[in-house]
């Protein structure tokens, strides 16, 4: 004899409030652990292939590492450097940016920018505030990126914690599935199922179209002679899994960018134009259809509204959480929807009647 639903929803309800609750205390402290398992989760196909190929699952395990190793050093010694050069020198220039523009305003529209107007007194403003605020950004970034993700995390716990999650995947789920009420198990699996297409085609698929893109931007800009290429290229790639976002963001940040770099070279800006259409051309027709799919499952209102609420209860923890939880909530939304349009209270007693005749 199964429990009643209202015993059920206050089990079901104590364990929610206890993952909220160990959530909050321990967030710092479960980090490493979260990242080490969304590693794992991300490569675990890629393992699955490998053990398909006749590897054994400790041999996936093993190659997946070194090369996992093989492309940290290469970012660590090459590309992280640079990045944070451009980025810091980005700031630095952005003054001087703010006042060629608006010297090119007051040649070509002189009207507007009179002395004492309002638009040349808020781009002096502005111009000001970036060359004050951005280095005091950049170090609160960075202060705060080695408070929670030190160097002994980024290069011991996590990917330890990888390692083994990626060797005992397999082993854990099977492990959880035994472990399932045996009344609800194949409801379970079924929302589990949904639950990880969604995720699947989120994260790894947006995920991988991100990282495509990204580098692609970053690359073709630095080609083309953008100063501030692998910038913008990450930044573009960054914000790419809100459809269309990256490309309006990097798009306008790197044609503003090229404007002052090569006024009166329209062939080079032009190009840089050109780069982000392409960009937006292979994404649409090429990319999302065959790494995301047809439909993810993860409204973008919803998604930003997720990482703003578990980003502002839990901290960086709580981000990394919003999308698996963000995912768990829309298929148990809508496995509630169809549940209810299946009930009485929605059909009515005599369609349901009906239906039975």
């Amino acid at each position: 004899m199964s429990l009643p639903v209202k015993d059920q929803l206050r089990y079901w309800g104590v364990a929610a409030i206890a993952f909220a609750v160990v959530l909050w205390f321990l967030g710092d402290v479960l980090l490493p652990f979260v990242l080490g398992s969304a590693i794992a989760y991300f490569i675990d196909p890629v393992a699955d292939r490998l053990e398909q190929a006749g590897l054994s699952r400790v041999a996936a395990t093993a190659v997946i590492t070194i090369i996992a190793i093989l492309a940290s050093v290469i970012m660590l010694l090459l590309v992280i450097p640079t990045l944070i050069s451009q980025l810091i020198d980005l700031v630095n220039i952005a003054p001087q940016l703010m006042r060629d523009l608006q010297a090119f305003i007051t040649k070509q529209f002189p009207s507007i920018l009179v002395e004492g107007s309002t638009a040349r007194e808020t781009l002096s403003t502005i111009g000001a505030a970036i060359k004050e605020r951005g280095p005091q950004v950049i170090e609160g970034v960075l202060g705060s990126l080695g408070s929670f993700v030190n160097i002994v995390v980024l290069l011991v716990i996590v990917p330890v914690v990888s390692v083994y999650m990626l060797l005992d995947w397999d082993r854990m789920v099977a492990r959880i599935d035994e472990l399932l009420p045996r009344e609800h198990a194949p409801v379970i699996r079924r929302l589990a199922g949904d639950i990880d297409k969604t995720l699947a085609s989120f994260i790894r698929g947006m995920g991988t179209v991100s990282l495509i893109l990204g580098t692609y931007y970053a690359v073709a800009l630095m080609l083309v002679g953008l100063q501030f290429g692998l910038v913008v290229g990450f930044i573009a790639g960054l914000v790419t899994f809100i459809p269309y976002l990256g490309a309006m963001i990097g798009g306008s940040l790197a044609i503003g960018l090229a404007l002052f770099q090569f006024w009166g070279e329209w062939a080079s800006i032009g190009l840089v134009a050109l780069i982000f259409v392409i960009g937006q051309i292979v994404e649409g027709n090429f990319l999302t259809p065959k790494l995301v799919g047809d439909s993810v499952g993860l409204h973008p209102v919803w998604l930003l509204l997720a990482l703003s609420v578990f980003g502002a209860l839990f901290g960086f923890v709580g981000m990394l959480v919003a999308v698996p939880v963000a995912a768990a909530l829309g298929v148990i939304a809508r496995f509630a929807v169809n549940q209810y349009l299946d009930s009485r209270l929605y059909r009515g007693t005599e369609n349901r009647d009906q239906d039975a005749s």
